[in-house]
């Protein structure tokens, strides 16, 4: 979805064409606003979102709530260091606490998933004496040098060869019960795991794989850590995915969701773990900065308030169910839990997404070389839903309702029945 624009008067697609570093691949259309689980693009065209930012709009576009609290604190303060006590950081660690497991109560607050991932490298090393990591096969842990020591996919790796410095990483089968149970000795500082693999295909972790994971490393004295960066913040059903298999990590990386849209990442973790990382041995200037903190108490209260955690669950139960009705011989397998949601077909899944986008208004991601992934906010409606699903299933059988409109528009002005004013819409 790269080269030149299709909307050659969009001067913003073109400057951002031009001026952008390419390193992200473009999609050939501006978004300019966003409402709960619906964007709209420059010319004014609708999209039902089930990208949700990678899974950022838990609560959907411009939650209320989250707006009045960012302009609230635009007006107070935007910047202060975390060696500055905040009123606002202050409020916003005690209402994370507030939903996270017992006992992950101390808080490294930066800007990112990544930045977290960072961060807890680092607190397992301090916290264990041990520099060895176990990390999981089709698992996405971030793209900085540090973090990407744990991701698998070795086309984020190779570019770099040597600089992402792995050697003290073994990767192990997700899943797989005895690999982990190997791989794990008295050098290793933490398992690195999601709850459910986003990047690796929307693959829910089995029960007996946590608690086994939990046992582990309770037993050889490593950290468990969990990645919830994307199932964190209600979007498994649960308020984290970790609350699913009765398991509770020593560790978790949070962010995306956590701020409602603003950049906003965490560490929680036990108090050993915190204690024992030297004074000054990690730190960064935009962490819990005011403004997200005042987006990250909205966000959470909203949540709250609203059962967002119960709403995932029952959605993304119906989403499922209505997926798994779709008669079509490309679909391999719907699985997920909540509204993380992957479909595997027997082919590959871009020119799917693609034409949901382009065909249909409906916006995807894709998660494997097969697999379409849902990401909706929480917000989303039912009728959202039947409306994705619907358009889903004409994609797959081949139906462009946008093409035929147009044939049909098209005929009617060849035969002089076009309605005056009515312009045949284009891409």
């Amino acid at each position: 979805m790269t080269g030149a624009p299709t909307h050659p008067q969009s001067k913003w697609l073109e400057a951002e064409l031009k001026y952008d570093s390419r390193v992200v691949g473009k999609h050939e259309v501006v978004m300019t606003r966003g409402l709960g689980a619906t964007v709209w693009d420059e010319s004014g065209r609708s999209y039902i979102d089930c990208v949700a930012g990678y899974g950022v709009a838990n609560v959907g576009h411009s939650h209320p709530d989250v707006v009045r609290a960012i302009k609230e604190q635009v007006d107070r303060l935007i910047v202060m260091p975390q060696s500055l006590p905040n009123d606002k950081r202050a409020e916003f660690l005690s209402e994370l606490v507030s939903v996270t497991p017992a006992g992950l109560d101390r808080v490294f607050l930066c800007n990112s998933g990544t930045e977290a991932m960072e961060a807890a490298k680092k607190f397992a090393i301090t916290g264990t004496g041990r520099k060895r990591f176990v990390s999981m096969k089709r698992g996405f842990s971030g793209r900085s040098l540090g973090a990407l020591a744990f991701t698998w996919e070795p086309k984020y790796r190779e570019p770099f060869g040597d600089a992402v410095d792995n050697r003290n990483v073994d990767f192990v089968t997700y899943g797989n019960i005895e690999e982990l149970r190997a791989a794990v000795t008295s050098d290793t500082a933490a398992v690195i795991l999601e709850a459910v693999q986003g990047e690796g295909g929307v693959r829910p972790a089995t029960l007996e794989f946590m608690q086994e994971a939990r046992r582990i490393t309770q037993e050889k004295g490593a950290l468990l850590i969990l990645d919830e960066i994307q199932t964190g913040f209600c979007r498994t059903g649960k308020f984290f995915a970790a609350e699913h298999y009765g398991v509770v990590p020593d560790g978790m990386t949070l962010a995306k969701a956590m701020g409602g849209g603003i950049p906003i990442g965490a560490f929680v973790m036990t108090q050993e773990v915190a204690d024992r990382m030297p004074a000054g041995g990690h730190g960064g200037t935009f962490g819990g900065n005011p403004l997200a903190m005042a987006a990250g108490v909205a966000t959470i209260r909203a949540m709250k308030r609203e059962g967002m955690a119960e709403q995932a669950r029952e959605k993304g139960e119906y989403f499922m169910e209505r997926l798994r009705a779709i008669q079509s011989p490309k679909i391999r397998e719907v699985r997920g839990l909540g509204l993380m949601i992957g479909v595997e077909l027997k082919e590959k899944s871009a020119p799917y997404i693609h034409a949901l986008e382009h065909d249909e208004g409906v916006l995807a991601l894709q998660a494997t070389p097969l697999v379409v992934r849902f990401l909706p906010p929480v917000t989303i409606s039912r009728e959202q839903i039947d409306a994705v699903v619907a358009a889903f299933e004409r994609v797959l059988n081949g139906v462009n309702p946008r093409a035929e409109r147009q044939a049909q528009l098209a005929a009617q002005a060849a035969a002089g029945e076009t309605a005056q004013g009515e312009a045949i819409q284009t891409e």
